[in-house]
């Protein structure tokens, strides 16, 4: 499972989300996705733990908790989903 933590501020670091989630458990992976054209941190991040157990543990505590001057929402991540904008699966008449 991976957990979304949402509302960050700009200013957190994947340093700053280890030490928080370290709390609950051992942190497999933290990714801080940034903008492709300005390069700035979006807002939100994804941490994996090494226990499914600790990452419940994790999304209970901190759901809502105010962090850095944010109210974070922690949640357990949805699946990717496909992106159709390209058009090339449009079926022809």
């Amino acid at each position: 499972m991976t957990i979304y933590v949402g509302n960050l501020s700009y200013q957190a670091t994947e340093e700053d989300l280890r030490s928080v989630f370290a709390e609950y458990g051992e942190v497999k992976r933290v990714v801080l996705p940034t903008d492709r054209e300005t390069g700035r941190m979006r807002g939100f991040a994804f941490v994996e733990m090494t226990e499914d157990a600790q990452e419940d543990s994790a999304i209970t505590e901190l759901d809502g908790a105010e962090w850095m001057g944010r109210q974070l929402r922690v949640n357990k991540a949805r699946p990717r989903e496909e992106n159709n904008r390209g058009g090339g699966n449009r079926e022809r008449f």
